[in-house]
């Protein structure tokens, strides 16, 4: 995950939503594993107690459950919307026909980007 902070005072908040999007969007799924708060901290450059205070929020809202001496897991499950379920049966479709993920990851990165079709 790729952080980009807007302000120094409320960094917390930004590591709470910037994980709250994802874990509802099902880009984190459940049962997946965050990274430890020492280890997000010092890849941040951080203080470890604003990745406590995120992660704390986050499992006061039911996002995540800490684990002790295990981790901290997603226990949040999305709900997979239309649009989702019927891109994924697309990807699976073309998966079958021949298409690599990395030709799948190029395709959305040039969608995501405002790119042209080749």
């Amino acid at each position: 995950m790729n952080f980009q902070f807007k302000s120094k005072s409320i960094l917390y908040l930004e590591i709470y939503e910037h994980y709250k999007k994802y874990i509802e969007a099902g880009v984190i799924p459940c049962d997946e594993r965050l990274p430890a708060v020492r280890t997000l901290a010092y890849e941040l450059g951080i203080n470890p107690n604003t990745v406590q205070r995120a992660y704390t929020e986050l499992e006061k809202d039911g996002y995540i459950k800490t684990l002790p001496k295990k981790g901290v897991y997603v226990i949040y499950k999305s709900t997979p919307t239309p649009q989702r379920v019927r891109f994924i049966q697309e990807l699976t479709t073309w998966k079958a026909q021949g298409l690599t993920k990395e030709e799948a990851l190029d395709a959305c990165s040039k969608v995501y980007k405002g790119g042209t079709h080749d």
